[in-house]
C-alpha cells in the first residue's frame, strides 16, 4: 500500500484536531464539575454566596467588603456566566473561580461562629476522580 506523504499528514493533522478536542471537552466538563460540586457544598441560607459565584480567565474574583446579601431575599442560580467562560477557556489556560460575598471566607474556613464547611478546599480535592471519570464517559462514547 503506498501513501503519500500529504496523505500522511492530513491523516495525522486530523488524529491530532481530534484529541486536542477531546483534551479541551475534557478540561472543560471537568472543571464545570468541580464547579459544580462546590456550588452544592455551600451553606445555605438565602442563595447569596452561591450568587455570588463569578470566573474569569484573566485573574481571580475578588471578595467585595460590600457585597452583602439581604435577608429575606432569594437569590437565584448565576452559574451562567461562570459556564461561559469555562466553554471559552483553552487547554492552558487558568480558570480561575471565586465567591465575592464578603462572608464566603468564613464559610470556607468558619469563623467562632461557625465550623468550615471547606466547600473549595474539598471539592478541587476531587478534581483527579472527576477527570478519571469524564475521560472514562468520553472513551465510551467514542467507543474505546
Amino acid at each position: 500500500m503506498t501513501v503519500s506523504n500529504l496523505q500522511f499528514g492530513a491523516d495525522v493533522s486530523d488524529w491530532v484536531k481530534q484529541s486536542s478536542r477531546r483534551m479541551t471537552a475534557v478540561f472543560r466538563e471537568s472543571t464545570q464539575r468541580v464547579v459544580t460540586q462546590a456550588q452544592k457544598r455551600i451553606p445555605v441560607d438565602t442563595g447569596f454566596a452561591r450568587a455570588s459565584i463569578r470566573a474569569s480567565l484573566d485573574a481571580m474574583p475578588l471578595i467585595d467588603p460590600a457585597f452583602r446579601g439581604e435577608r429575606g431575599r432569594a437569590y437565584g442560580d448565576t452559574t451562567g456566566q461562570v459556564s461561559l467562560v469555562i466553554n471559552g477557556a483553552q487547554i492552558g489556560q487558568t480558570i480561575f473561580v471565586g465567591w465575592t460575598a464578603n462572608y464566603v471566607i468564613h464559610l470556607e474556613y468558619g469563623s467562632s461562629q461557625q465550623a468550615p464547611s471547606g466547600f473549595v478546599r474539598i471539592s478541587a480535592q476531587e478534581w483527579p476522580r472527576i477527570v478519571s471519570e469524564v475521560c472514562q464517559e468520553a472513551q465510551s462514547r467514542a467507543g474505546v
